[in-house]
């Protein structure tokens, strides 16, 4: 019997070499791909912050007499601007929210000569050759409201605005002079150039209230009523403190 099982075991382990290749050997692991690389991702740029500035630009609009149903119709108007600007901005991913302030010296006029003097619609003025319209000042109080493509703000912005309003006859001393208030609205482009340097251009449109010419056209009741409005186109340069 040993004899036997001895032989068995000797049997095997001359076959076994031989069995053990002819079984399926397993696969080798498949190659890995390399991880794909994905660049880190570069922060915003940070609009965040308060932030005073310069603007300045030309003016351009449309100012016109009226007196008891009778006009001069509208007469262009021009000028320069120049001044300076105070704002905030608060950033929310790709948006911006913020508030604007500006003022600006102006040297808006222009004048006409349609209706102007005795012979003309406004009878009540003496003497004149031409009816003249002046702006020395503008300032608008805005909220702006932004999208932001890292360094590029493309916003929109409307609010309050206020000026001066004069008028008078060419013949005048002195023109009859008004603060005069109403609105804005407009757009821009801002561009950050530096962490707390940036540039932009914008267009606002400027709408304000009636003055009037009394004093200047020999105090007729009522006053000849004076309309006034512009379109700026501004650049400007602004310094942003650290953010909130």
């Amino acid at each position: 019997m040993k004899r036997i099982l001895l032989a068995g075991t000797f049997a095997l382990a001359a076959v076994g070499p031989t069995l053990a290749a002819d079984l399926p050997q397993p696969m080798a692991p498949a190659p890995q791909a390399p991880a794909a690389y994905v660049p880190a991702m570069l922060p915003l740029y940070d609009w965040s912050g308060i932030y005073v500035g310069v603007n300045g630009g030309y003016a351009f609009g449309r100012s016109n007499w009226t007196d008891s149903g009778l006009a001069t119709g509208s007469f262009n108007t021009n000028g320069g601007v120049v001044g300076g600007t105070l704002g905030a901005n608060i950033q929310s991913g790709h948006f911006v929210f913020g508030i604007e302030g500006d003022i600006d010296w102006a040297d808006i006029s222009g004048a006409s000569a349609v209706g102007c003097g005795p012979l003309g619609a406004f009878a009540r003025i003496a003497t004149s050759t031409t009816c003249g319209t002046k702006s020395d000042w503008l300032g608008t109080a805005r909220g702006r409201v932004g999208y932001a493509f890292d360094r590029v703000l493309v916003y929109g912005t409307a609010g309050g605005a206020f000026g001066n309003v004069k008028a008078g006859p060419s013949t005048a001393a002195t023109l009859t002079s008004s603060t005069e208030f109403g609105w804005t609205a407009g757009a821009g482009v801002e561009v950050g150039i530096t962490p707390n340097l940036t540039a932009k251009v914008e267009y606002l449109y400027v709408d304000l209230a009636n003055g009037a010419c009394s004093a200047a056209c020999g105090s007729p009741t009522p006053p000849i009523g004076v309309s006034f409005d512009a379109s700026l186109v501004r650049a400007g340069l602004n310094f942003k403190f650290n953010p909130f």
